[in-house]
């Protein structure tokens, strides 16, 4: 229910339609808005003219409509409108903006609407929302200019031809508020005060939980989306909102709203973007479900308890890992590990490599539960070495000793050196050994051996196996097809000149033992085994 008070009777007369102090209401019922701006029925005035003061607390027609009076006890009427002053032309200036503003409030109010709005205890902004709840019937602020609007009787600014149209629809809306906004303005205080409940029926105590945080809201809204316009919280695409924002909301309703956060996870070096609509670190890993990580030890680069800023964060985290280190020689070793990374681990273990080391596969391989790390370690080192020098020896035939035996004729005595080597080595194994310098510390003495070369003496049979073991490999019945025959090689003619055509036709054809038989015979002839002359070297025969 919209209601205006008219302060002075001059302001009357000149059709703004007002309500007086007592609470009657001056415009007709059935008033409608035409063309964006509403034009009143006078029927007062049509049938006798302008009307006098003490007309005022009377109703003009039966068809206007008068609300019950409320008894305003503990203040007077007077206290702020008895004596409130006309509309100050000289005054500060209605805004042209076609929306109530809190300057316009304070307009309309005068120099006092501070300490006014304090003693209602009532905001600008409530003021506001109150003028355009559904129960005020303001006239519409105008879009245009109507044609009816340039022969209005209250002398406001009459549209000329050349003006331009903005300036125009600027100079009627404050025309508009010069004449409306006022009284609309005390009616409501005079609501309020009166214990108005028709006015107030709309306005609502709701609760909004903003991520866990209570904050209760008055508003006139009848949904969860316009409860949210009146705590100016607007809604963003990743929120969480309970009830949906086109649900209805009553007094003492109860909205809740999680805001989205967005969180960059990077999971061992894999960066991921994700939405939470946690508030803490630890929660927002339980919504992406990766609490397990946290139960097997994980770091994170941020506390657990710590909160996710609305603006979002990055979060990095680095699963607990068991891996198996190879490094040089040295045993292995099980360690566990959040690195990401082999070169990240040695970092972390403080191991550091050689110019020569080299670690398997590379320092950027990605670390996994299992992994082994292998450190081929490489290093050289110099080293000083006594080394023994062994005693030079010489030999010396001796055909009084038979042969397979040496006497010594003179020990003589090994020698020693220092030798400087670089020795370079790969998992602790000795890989290259380089000798730099050597100093001779002590000469060796040579020693001299005697060789023996005397035959030892054999029976015949023992001799001749060894010729034809020499001759034939001791095949006694080969036939080399070159000429020669059996296993000690006999020619044909040799053959028959010692007889051995009495056993057979060929010395090949003839036995081990008639061979030799033969042998004999030719060796005792000659006086020595010259018959046979490289095997009688190679064996050392007469």
């Amino acid at each position: 229910m919209r209601t205006s008070v008219c302060a002075e009777e001059d302001r009357f007369a000149k059709g703004i339609g007002s309500v007086t102090v007592d609470g009657w209401r001056t415009r007709p019922r059935h008033a409608r808005a035409r063309g964006g701006l509403a034009q009143l029925d006078r029927p007062y005035q049509n049938d006798h003219g302008q009307p006098y003061r003490n007309d005022y607390d009377q109703p003009y027609r039966h068809d206007y409509y008068q609300p019950p009076r409320h008894d305003y006890s503990g203040w007077s009427n007077n206290d702020y409108f008895a004596g409130w002053p006309d509309y100050d032309e000289d005054g500060p200036e209605y805004s042209g903006a076609p929306s109530v503003t809190p300057h316009d409030v304070h307009v309309a109010l005068g120099p006092q609407a501070e300490d006014m709005l304090r003693d209602f205890d009532v905001d600008v902004d409530q003021l506001i929302r109150l003028i355009n709840a559904e129960t005020t019937i303001l006239p519409v602020i105008p879009d245009y200019v109507p044609e009816e609007f340039s022969q209005d009787r209250t002398g406001a600014h009459r549209r000329e031809p050349d003006e331009e149209p903005e300036r125009v629809l600027e100079v009627a809306t404050k025309t508009w508020k010069r004449r409306f906004l006022r009284g609309a303005v005390v009616a409501i205080l005079l609501t309020l005060t009166g214990g108005g409940a028709a006015a107030l029926a709309m306005n609502k105590s709701v609760t909004i939980t903003v991520d866990g945080k209570q904050q209760s809201v008055n508003t006139y809204g009848s949904t969860v989306g316009e409860a949210l316009d009146s705590a100016g919280i607007k809604l963003g695409e990743h929120d969480a909102l309970s009830p949906a924002p086109s649900a209805p909301v009553g007094n003492g309703g109860v909205i809740k709203l999680e805001r989205g956060r967005q969180l960059d996870l990077v999971v061992d070096g894999k960066p991921r973007e994700t939405w939470v609509r946690a508030t803490t670190v630890e929660g927002a890993l339980d919504q992406l479900g990766m609490t397990k990580h946290l139960s097997n030890g994980a770091w994170l680069s941020a506390p657990r308890d710590g909160g996710v800023p609305l603006d979002g964060m990055t979060l990095e985290l680095k699963t607990l890992k068991e891996v198996k280190l190879y490094d040089g020689g040295n045993k292995a070793r099980k360690l566990t590990t959040h690195a990401v990374t082999v070169g990240e681990f040695l970092t972390m273990e403080e191991l550091k490599l050689g110019k020569k080391d080299e670690v398997a596969k590379g320092l950027d391989r990605k670390l996994s539960d299992g992994s082994e790390i292998h450190i081929n370690r490489t290093g050289s080192s110099v080293v000083d070495i006594k080394e023994t020098i062994e005693a030079p020896v010489k030999r010396i035939d001796d055909p009084e000793l038979e042969v397979g035996k040496e006497k010594v004729e003179k020990p003589g005595k090994d020698g020693e050196r220092l030798v400087t080597y670089r020795i370079t080595k790969r998992n602790n194994v000795e890989v290259d050994r380089e000798e730099l310098k050597s100093k001779l510390l002590e000469k060796p003495e040579t020693k001299v051996v005697r060789v023996g070369t005397k035959q030892p003496l054999l029976d015949d049979e023992a001799v001749w196996d060894r010729l034809a073991h020499c001759e034939s490999t001791s095949n006694w019945s080969i036939n080399t097809g070159n000429g020669y025959y059996g296993g000690l090689q006999f020619d044909k003619r040799t053959w028959d000149a010692y007889g051995g055509d009495e056993y057979a036709a060929y010395p090949h054809q003839a036995s081990r033992e008639q061979q030799i038989e033969i042998a004999i015979k030719l060796r005792d002839a000659r006086g020595n085994y010259s018959a046979w002359p490289a095997c009688r070297a190679k064996l050392g025969l007469p």
